[in-house]
């Protein structure tokens, strides 16, 4: 969430900003909200202190003998005036932060303007394409006879839900341990497990709910009396790492915070009809590997380049080609301030698909979560949060089974990931 500070402070440099990515600040509502703010606020003010004021005179009056009753029955009427001057702030004050949590954060300065992922910057590209002397088949067709199951998953649960089985469930298995042993043994991170179920209040912490819930999977507790919460699924692990320091005063001497988590993730993919219907481009539940950083401001950005740097390892790692991206103002997602895209090749499609999206997101879910830390003046600061995947499990799955295919329809297992596969460098039907 916006500093409402800021927006009171500097109004024309937020809308400036948010136009950055497209974005229109519903600039009226706000000054009509904030005008009727400060008129009842100066009210309720002007009203207390004639309280205090009538706690004088009558307290003066009845020294001197005086008649006080009628500065007795002004203040009789003063509780009732009051209470309904706070229920209108209050009411004001909701309104207020409805229309915010509703507003995305601010751009950073460095990121380009631009209305959608057309006008992305692409940064670097690392390895080249594999030529093949054949016509590659897409990791469907790949990925069937080894053991991707697509037909199950809709059996069980649906469209947009595979199961594996054999050597391809212990591939998706081992590409997950890979990615951890390398955050956690090589990058610094510590290895979490989250529930996969949270409540309302914690995506409002990392800003899903309220403006996200389509997206979401919810399920009712039930099963007791009273036990009637909606909770959600979560569509990351962000969600649960980044709210196990919601409410949190931290000790500055423990920043940087650095977890990691492997965990399935649950998207309705509300929006998306017709996209990537094939595979497992666009799954309802799919694996991820995800990082979150929580830090002191000044260090965000080195923060931000570094788990840039630690995603990148792991396609460096599996020796698949990749590009960088910096996403332009009109494709970040709604808690970033600034965000890398990694890209992996697909070669069934001939372009770059999304691996990775690592942002920096300030202090918008701090605020949010009510996250701070005591600085070295010793003044209370809102921390900074970031995360990113590390990778995506399945779409690594999926960048393994097209670059390494061969004509014969096998897989050869990237070097990096065969001590974790029991020494099988080779997927074939066999294997399965």
């Amino acid at each position: 969430m916006l500093d409402i500070q800021t927006l009171r402070k500097d109004l024309p440099r937020v809308v400036e900003r948010l136009a950055v990515r497209g974005f229109v600040f519903p600039q009226a509502e706000f000054e009509t909200l904030e005008n009727e703010r400060k008129r009842v606020q100066t009210e309720k003010e002007d009203l207390q202190a004639r309280r205090n004021a009538l706690a004088k005179e009558i307290g003066n009056a009845k020294s001197k003998g005086q008649d006080a009753s009628a500065l007795l029955a002004e203040a009789g009427l003063v509780p009732a005036s009051l209470k309904a001057l706070e229920a209108q702030l209050q009411g004001i004050q909701e309104s207020l932060q409805a229309m915010l949590s509703a507003v995305p954060n601010l751009p950073h300065e460095s990121v380009p303007q631009g209305n959608s992922a057309a006008d992305n910057i692409e940064l670097a590209r690392v390895g080249s394409p594999p030529q093949f002397d054949f016509e590659p088949r897409d990791h469907v067709d790949v990925g069937e006879p080894l053991g991707l199951d697509f037909a199950a998953g809709v059996k069980l649960a649906g469209a947009r839900f595979t199961m594996m089985r054999g050597q391809i469930a212990r591939l998706h298995r081992a590409i997950a341990q890979l990615m951890l042993d390398m955050h956690t043994g090589e990058h610094g991170y510590t290895e979490c497990y989250t529930p996969y179920i949270v409540n309302a209040e914690t995506l409002y912490g990392t800003g899903q709910l309220p403006k996200f819930a389509a997206d979401l999977f919810s399920v009712k507790k039930g099963g007791h009396e009273g036990e009637d919460e909606l909770l959600y699924l979560i569509p990351t692990s962000e969600v649960s790492l980044t709210n196990v320091v919601r409410g949190d005063i931290l000790d500055a001497a423990r920043l940087p915070v650095m977890l990691t988590a492997h965990t399935p993730c649950f998207r309705s993919e509300a929006g998306s009809a017709g996209r990537d219907t094939r595979g497992m481009i666009r799954q309802h539940q799919f694996d991820k590997v995800e990082l979150v950083q929580i830090t002191a401001p000044d260090q965000s950005y080195a923060a931000h380049e570094a788990m840039r740097g630690h995603a990148e390892a792991v396609l460096r790692r599996l020796e698949l080609p990749y590009r960088v991206m910096q996403l332009c103002g009109g494709d970040l997602g709604f808690t970033a301030a600034k965000t890398y895209d990694l890209e992996v090749w697909i070669p069934s499609q001939g372009c770059y698909r999304e691996i990775s999206s690592l942002s920096n997101c300030e202090a918008f879910q701090a605020r949010r979560m009510g996250t701070r830390f005591r600085n070295a003046e010793g003044r209370m600061e809102l921390v900074h949060t970031l995360n990113g995947s590390g990778l995506a499990v399945g779409r690594t799955l999926v960048a393994i089974l097209e670059n390494y295919q061969a004509a014969d329809g096998s897989v050869t297992v990237p070097k990096a990931l065969v001590p974790y596969m029991g020494g099988v460098a080779r997927l074939d039907r066999a294997s399965r």
